[in-house]
């Protein structure tokens, strides 16, 4: 009889919400990419791909909308075209997979999530080229998988990975815009029960278009104002990881001080009603961006012109000296989340149709 030792390992189940950082940058190394005009592959960090067409650059990504049901349409755009924008490319041409619930769908529901996607293509100046749509087993809500292509003149290109040390570590608007909108559509029930005041939940509702999850102006601006050396859109796992997703690209290292990054008051307010940590929220919807010292101030002054809050957080450093975030007791590692503050939410014991008003 074999005893525990010698049995076999049972492979833990992956987690509610992105993999791990070091799971994917393994599953990206094995990556074979033999065509040339592939300039940026699948790597930790990088937000889109591109790829050379001659005259200029094709940038492409695909992200599906998984974490609410409201507005799936308007989200899957923007959170796409995001994307492109860290980039310095146009959004040009969005696709969608729609997966529908069997006996929840109808025309209504259909009619309602093309017309969101149409009003935000018409809102940046891309067009819906195509995709399936189809009513699908075993789903208790849509799913939409949107694809955007777009196009960036060769020497516009932004990386992540092109950060460098003694650079300025901008942010703009603040944390968590589209976290802070997901938990309040999400959450509205628990949240009232908790005591978060009915103005505050319907403000943090409104940040799907107030401040608003498109980052376009945001790096438009940058670009005009500033010698920009990297953008990177910070997604699920929220500034945290999206901070350290930028010091992997860049094989850098980071000082963050904790004093001046943005937590927007509704944010502030409903994490504290749900025990999450604002750094850990899914962060669509702010920019973060590199660029040197001397530039900063005034890209931050050109933000403001256009009605868009910018704050220097911090400095890129080298990398022996590590991800680190200054608080009032001096520092400490910049902290790691096994997966977004919302999707543990979700996952332990509270999913989304129970925490509903």
């Amino acid at each position: 009889m074999s005893s525990d030792a010698t049995r076999p390992a049972v492979p833990a189940h992956l987690q509610l919400g992105k993999p791990p950082l070091e799971v994917l940058e393994r599953l990206f190394r094995a990556c074979d990419i033999r065509d040339p005009r592939v300039i940026v592959g699948p790597r930790v960090g990088e937000d889109a791909a591109v790829v050379d067409l001659g005259d200029r650059y094709l940038v492409a990504k695909v992200d599906p909308i998984t974490f609410v049901a409201e507005e799936i349409g308007w989200y899957a755009v923007h959170i796409n075209a995001n994307d492109l924008a860290v980039r310095g490319a146009r959004p040009c041409w969005f696709l969608m997979t729609l997966l529908l619930p069997e006996g929840r769908a109808d025309e209504k529901l259909l009619e309602s999530i093309f017309a969101q996607v149409q009003d935000a293509c018409r809102a940046i100046g891309a067009t819906l080229v195509g995709g399936h749509t189809e009513v699908t087993q075993g789903l208790d809500r849509p799913i939409l998988a949107g694809a955007m292509l777009g196009e960036v003149e060769k020497d516009r290109l932004v990386t992540t990975a092109g950060a460098r040390p003694g650079d300025a570590v901008l942010l703009t608007k603040g944390i968590a815009v589209e976290g802070t909108s997901i938990l309040a559509r999400e959450c509205d029930g628990l949240l009232a029960l908790r005591g978060v005041a009915p103005e505050v939940r319907e403000r943090a509702r409104g940040f799907l278009h107030r401040p608003g999850i498109s980052v376009l102006p945001d790096a438009r601006i940058a670009q005009r104002a500033a010698r920009v050396h990297a953008m990177h859109d910070p997604t699920e796992g929220g500034l945290a990881t999206g901070l350290l997703e930028l010091a992997l690209a860049a094989g850098a290292g980071l000082r963050i001080e904790r004093s001046a990054i943005p937590v927007l008051p509704e944010c502030q307010a409903l994490c504290e009603a749900l025990g999450l940590d604002p750094l850990g929220v899914i962060a669509s919807g702010a920019l973060l961006l590199t660029c040197p010292p001397e530039q900063a101030d005034r890209l931050v002054a050109a933000w403001e012109a256009e009605g868009i809050a910018g704050r220097i957080i911090g400095t890129v450093t080298r990398p022996e000296e590590g991800c680190r975030l200054v608080e009032a007791g001096g520092e400490v590692p910049l902290p790691r989340f096994a997966r977004d503050e919302v999707a543990r939410l979700f996952d332990e014991g509270s999913p989304p149709a129970e925490l509903k008003s």
